[in-house]
């Protein structure tokens, strides 16, 4: 089982039900460009309800009669959810498609257009969600919380899916470490990211525990708003302590691997501390070639809203709706989790696929 992180806002005082139908979970993928028109690559937006991204894509390899390695997309998303995303097949030619035969169970085709590139993973600006939660509890105390999130952020913590059930990605990561090989490369890579993960989720949680998560010091390694620009912070001065305060820098802390902290001073003595007390992942991530990489501490949303929802006759307690756009990379559940303490009805029905 994974360790109970740290709350930076406190244990929330209302609790909730996520998921309770596919529909309150709504996801919409932003890419920060358009089809051109021409190319090689065929990009196809879709919607999908209650389907698994790696199913759609091996669906879609089916359909075009190609290999599965030539269909991509820019991220994985929810399976219990409806989500708006792209896919881009690779099609050389000029041939012009018409998808109304494509019939895919829970994919509805919104648009498709050729692209002169290939759709990369991580390939996107981020994504909006509209979720809504059930049976909420303690609406004051929600909204109070709602509004310390979107002035303060929240802590950029790895979701649980990055881990798998009950931490099982952790277990297989050890494993490899210990000399189990692991042919798969997807598995594997899937194994270091959940080690990389477990390794940056307890610096961030041991800053909040020290009453550190704001505080900047003299050797943090502080990255740019919007960019994965970083620097050195050699002296906290009125004009830093601005910027971090407008949001236009945020702290970050390692993504562990090969090669020398950025970190110095303080910061680094304490990065290297809290590496020591997991040190077969600090040992084993070098060994398969991650390298030291940088990532903030702090989640700002965007674009956030929150509003009750009308009840109906068989309503008990109210229904609440939060909309807000997150960074790619970052997880939804992360945010809700600073929230509410919610019980997400999802883990109840879904199978693996």
């Amino acid at each position: 089982m994974l360790p109970e992180l740290n709350f930076l806002h406190g244990k929330p005082a209302s609790t909730g039900l996520l998921r309770s139908q596919i529909s309150d979970f709504k996801v919409f993928e932003q890419l920060p460009f358009s089809p051109c028109g021409e190319g090689e690559h065929l990009y196809i937006h879709i919607r999908k309800t209650g389907a698994n991204t790696v199913f759609v894509a091996r669906e879609l390899a089916k359909y075009f009669k190609i290999k599965e390695q030539l269909v991509s997309y820019a991220g994985l998303k929810d399976r219990f959810a409806v989500t708006e995303q792209w896919f881009g097949v690779h099609v050389p030619g000029k041939q012009v498609y018409d998808l109304g035969d494509l019939n895919i169970e829970g994919v509805e085709i919104l648009s498709y257009q050729r692209h002169n590139k290939k759709l990369r993973t991580g390939a996107l600006t981020g994504n909006r969600f509209e979720l809504i939660l059930r049976d909420v509890t303690e609406l004051k105390a929600l909204h109070e919380r709602w509004q310390a999130i979107v002035e303060q952020g929240v802590p950029n913590y790895f979701g649980e899916q990055r881990f798998g059930i009950d931490g099982g990605n952790i277990n297989s990561a050890l494993a490899l470490f210990s000399g189990t090989k692991v042919k798969d490369k997807k598995k594997r890579g899937m194994y270091l990211s959940a080690a990389r993960s477990y390794l940056f989720n307890d610096i961030i949680s041991e800053r909040i525990k020290q009453k550190i998560f704001s505080t900047m010091q003299v050797g943090d390694v502080l990255m740019l708003a919007g960019t994965q620009s970083v620097f050195h912070l050699d002296e906290v001065d009125a004009s830093i302590a601005q910027r971090f305060k407008q949001k236009d820098v945020d702290i970050t802390a390692s993504m562990w691997g090969s090669g020398e902290l950025m970190t110095s001073a303080e910061p680094k003595v304490f990065e290297e501390t809290i590496a020591a007390k997991h040190n077969e992942f600090a040992q084993g991530l070098p060994r398969f070639g991650l390298k030291q990489e940088r990532r903030r501490i702090r989640l700002t949303v965007q674009g956030a809203d929150i509003k009750v929802l009308a009840a109906t006759k068989t309503d008990d307690l109210p229904s609440v709706m939060v909309s807000f756009s997150l960074p790619a990379g970052s997880y939804a559940t992360t945010v809700l989790r600073e929230l509410i303490n919610y019980q997400d009805c999802s883990q109840r029905v879904l199978v693996p696929s």
